[in-house]
C-alpha cells in the first residue's frame, strides 16, 4: 500500500498563522484607539477570537488517507457501543459493570468534570453584571447638640466589568472547552477500564483451559508412570524406564500446580479490578470453567480520520488545543484596559428629632477605566508563556492522532496474524493428537519405547497450548482495537452519560 508522508510540524496549523495575522491587525486598531479615546476602544471587542478545535484528518491534524494493516470484514463499525455488552458472556459485563464503579480513576475523572462545570459556571458568570443586596440599620446621635434618631437602609447594588478586549470571553470559552475535554476523558477512563477487565478475564479463561489440558496431561503421565513400575517390577521394563515416568509424572504435576496458581492470581487480579467478594466471584466463574468469551466482529471499513473521531482522547487532546489558545487570548486582553460601570438603587429611611423621611437614592457610576502602566514586564510574559502553551497543545494533540493510529493498525495486524495462524494450529493439534494416540498404542503393545511416548506427548501438550494461547491472542486483540478505536464514544453523547456520572 502507498504510505502518506506527514506535513512538518511548522506547517501543520494554518490557523495559527490565521490568529497571528488577526492579532497585528488589532494591535494597529489598538494604536488607533489610544489616540481617538474610550469609544474607539469599544470598537475592539471583536479583535479577541480563539482557534477552532482541530479535526483528524484536517491539515490541523494530519493522518494517513489509509489504512497500513489489512482490516477484519463481519459485522459494522456501529458494534462498538459498548462492545463489553457485545460479548457472549454475561458474567464479564458484570465485572465491568462493576469495575467501573469501582474504579478510582473513573471517580476521579468524575470529581473533575464537577470541578470543570463549577468553572465554566464561574467564566460564565464574568460576562454578566452582579447583583447584590444589602441592608444596613444604625441608632445614635451625630453630635451633643441633635436628638437621637434611627437610620435603615436597603438597596441593589450592580457591577459590570465592560468585556471590550475580550479576556472574559475568553475565559469562558476555555472553561467550556475543558469541560467537554473532562467529560471526554471520563469516557477514555471507563473504556480503558473496560479493556483491562477484559483482558484479565480473557487470561483467566486462557489459564483454565491450559490448567485443564495439564490436569489431563498429569493425569495420563501417572499412569503411565504407574504401569512402567509395575513393568519394571515384573522384569518387563528396565528401572530406567520407570524412573523416566516417574519424572515425568512429577514435572505435570508441577506444570498443573502452576497453571493452577496463575488461575487464581488472575482471579485475585480481577477481585481488585472489581470490588467484588471473590468466593461469590469464583462461584460465579465456575459455571463456564475455560470456556473463551468470544467477541462480536466488526468491520473498520473507514477511513483514519472518520474511526479516530470515535476516540475521546482524541476529542480532549482537540479540546485541549482550544483551551490553550483561549488562554492565549485572554492573556493578551490582560494587558489592556479594563472598564467597569457600577450602579445602585435602594430606599433610605431616617428618623430624627420626630422627623420621618422616606425616598429612594440611586447612582450610575463610577465608570473606572483602570490602564496598566507598569508591572515590569508579567502581563508580556504571561502573554508570551501562553503562545508556547498553545504551540505545544497542537503538537500534543498532533502526536495523538500518530498513537491512535499505531494502536488501531498494531490491534489490526495481531488480529491478521491471529487469524493466519489459527488454521495451522489447528492442523497441528490434530496431527499432534494421532501421533500420541498412535504412539500411545505402540507402547502398550511394547512396540514403542517410553522415549518415544513422552516425546510424542510433549509434542502434543505442546500443540494444545500453543492453541489455547492463540485463542486468548484473538480475543485480546479484538479487546485492543475495540479499545483503540474509542469504544464506540461520541461527543454528543458525552454530556448525557457525564452528567449521569455521579449518580451512578
Amino acid at each position: 500500500m502507498p504510505s502518506t508522508e506527514l506535513a512538518p510540524v511548522s506547517s501543520m496549523f494554518p490557523p495559527r498563522r490565521k490568529a497571528f495575522l488577526q492579532t497585528l491587525l488589532c494591535r494597529k486598531r489598538r494604536s488607533l484607539a489610544s489616540s481617538l479615546g474610550l469609544a474607539a476602544a469599544m470598537q475592539l471587542a471583536g479583535c479577541a477570537s480563539t482557534v477552532p478545535a482541530p479535526v483528524a484528518g484536517s491539515a490541523d491534524g494530519p493522518v494517513a488517507a489509509q489504512w497500513h494493516a489489512p482490516l477484519p470484514h463481519g459485522a459494522q463499525l456501529a458494534g462498538l457501543q459498548r462492545w463489553w455488552a457485545r460479548f457472549d458472556d454475561p458474567l464479564l459485563l458484570r465485572l465491568i459493570d462493576a469495575g467501573q464503579q469501582a474504579n478510582p480513576t473513573v471517580a476521579q475523572a468524575t470529581a473533575r468534570i464537577a470541578d470543570a462545570r463549577a468553572a465554566r459556571v464561574s467564566r460564565d458568570a464574568a460576562l454578566l453584571p452582579t447583583l447584590d443586596a444589602t441592608a444596613s440599620g444604625s441608632r445614635g446621635r451625630s453630635d451633643l447638640g441633635s436628638s437621637v434618631g434611627n437610620t435603615a437602609s436597603a438597596s441593589l447594588q450592580a457591577n459590570w466589568e465592560l468585556d471590550l478586549f475580550g479576556a472574559n470571553r475568553a475565559g469562558a470559552h476555555a472553561a467550556r472547552a475543558r469541560l467537554e475535554a473532562s467529560e471526554a476523558m471520563w469516557h477514555d477512563a471507563r473504556v480503558s477500564v473496560a479493556a483491562e477487565i477484559a483482558t484479565t478475564y480473557v487470561a483467566l479463561r486462557a489459564c483454565e483451559a491450559q490448567a485443564a489440558q495439564a490436569e489431563l496431561d498429569a493425569r495420563s503421565r501417572a499412569e503411565t508412570s504407574r504401569l512402567t513400575g509395575l513393568a519394571a517390577n515384573a522384569g518387563f521394563e528396565a528401572p530406567a524406564a520407570a524412573d523416566l515416568a516417574r519424572a515425568s509424572a512429577a514435572q505435570g504435576n508441577s506444570t498443573l500446580a502452576q497453571r493452577r496458581a496463575e488461575c487464581d492470581l488472575s482471579i485475585k487480579a480481577l477481585v481488585a479490578l472489581t470490588a467484588l467478594d471473590e468466593e461469590t466471584l469464583r462461584r460465579d466463574a465456575a459455571i463456564a470453567t475455560a470456556r473463551m468469551p468470544q467477541p462480536a466482529e466488526l468491520s473498520v471499513a473507514a477511513v483514519p480520520a472518520q474511526t479516530l473521531a470515535q476516540r475521546p482522547d482524541i476529542h480532549a487532546a482537540a479540546r485541549d488545543v482550544v483551551v490553550a489558545s483561549a488562554e492565549s487570548v485572554q492573556t493578551q486582553a490582560q494587558r489592556w484596559p479594563r472598564v467597569t460601570l457600577a450602579g445602585s438603587i435602594g430606599n433610605l429611611h431616617v428618623e430624627s428629632g420626630g422627623v420621618k423621611t422616606d425616598g429612594t437614592v440611586w447612582s450610575v457610576g463610577p465608570v473606572s477605566v483602570t490602564l496598566p502602566l507598569f508591572d515590569a514586564g508579567t502581563r508580556r510574559a504571561n502573554a508570551d508563556a501562553a503562545r508556547v502553551r498553545y504551540e505545544a497543545a497542537t503538537v500534543v494533540y498532533a502526536a495523538t492522532l500518530r498513537t491512535a493510529v499505531r494502536e488501531v493498525e498494531s490491534a489490526l495486524v495481531t488480529l491478521q496474524s491471529t487469524t493466519e495462524r489459527g488454521e495451522d494450529a489447528r492442523t497441528a493439534v490434530d496431527g499432534f493428537e494421532r501421533s500420541f494416540k498412535a504412539a500411545e498404542s505402540r507402547y502398550r503393545a511394547g512396540a514403542a519405547s517410553l522415549f518415544e511416548l513422552e516425546d510424542a506427548r510433549r509434542s502434543m501438550v505442546g500443540a494444545r497450548s500453543a492453541s489455547i494461547e492463540l485463542q486468548r491472542d484473538r480475543v485480546a486483540a479484538w479487546i485492543a482495537l475495540y479499545r483503540a478505536l474509542g469504544g464506540g464514544w461520541s461527543a454528543g453523547e458525552a454530556v448525557v452519560a457525564s452528567s449521569q456520572a455521579p449518580r451512578s
